[in-house]
């Protein structure tokens, strides 16, 4: 099975009205990382300052990189037939989906959020949040809140995760379409959610597909 880890920055935190203004994508064949893909994006409108200073990412970084249709094509084709993983997935993919509806295309993709994986596989963590997360389990990420390094971490977490599913079952019950697994409720922020209890995290998705 291949999975592509994928990890976007932003110009804020709503796929309907803000764009994507870097993405990485990690294509990883279930042991290893065979493929990259990352760049910068022109988002088409400004990035506010107070992302600016979370992500380091500046309006005249941005300036002279692509468009997203100027590489929709590669974004496509790197993840095509792979399982979609990123942390809080639904996060990065509702923005990479808008994109693709608003050029008149469709983007479909199985995925797989590493923040449910992590509440399952790896209980007992005070908070479930990237950065939290890789600490405590000694993960380094290089570049924090930029896309190739939170994707990189990401890819690491991933296999951890990989390990221990030692029979793979709790990741084929979250590719099941019927699971919740990858739920992030819409009016709620990705660190937010991420930093939620176990619990309350998993009260707050229930209530969210049974609206």
């Amino acid at each position: 099975m291949k999975y592509a880890i994928v990890d976007i920055e932003t110009t804020g935190g709503s796929a309907s009205y803000h764009r994507i203004t870097e993405i990485c994508v990690l294509l990883h064949d279930g042991k290893e990382v065979v493929k990259k893909f990352h760049t910068l994006i022109n988002p088409e409108c400004p990035i506010p300052l107070n992302i600016s200073l979370l992500t380091g990412i500046t309006n005249d970084m941005v300036e002279d990189a692509p468009r997203f249709f100027e590489v929709a094509k590669e974004i496509y084709e790197i993840t095509d037939g792979a399982v979609f993983v990123a942390h809080s997935v639904n996060f990065d993919f509702s923005f990479i989906k808008k994109e693709f509806e608003a050029l008149g295309g469709t983007f479909v993709r199985k995925k797989l959020c590493t923040v449910r994986l992590s509440r399952k596989l790896i209980p007992g963590f005070r908070s479930y949040s990237l950065g939290t997360l890789c600490e405590q389990l000694g993960i380094v990420i290089e570049n924090r809140h930029r896309a190739h390094g939170d994707a990189e971490a990401t890819a690491i977490l991933f296999g951890m995760l990989l390990e221990r599913d030692t029979d793979g079952e709790f990741i084929k019950h979250s590719l099941n379409r019927n699971s919740k697994e990858a739920t992030l409720p819409p009016n709620i922020s990705k660190n937010t959610f991420d930093n939620l209890p176990e619990k309350q995290a998993f009260i707050i998705s229930t209530m969210h597909m049974a609206k």
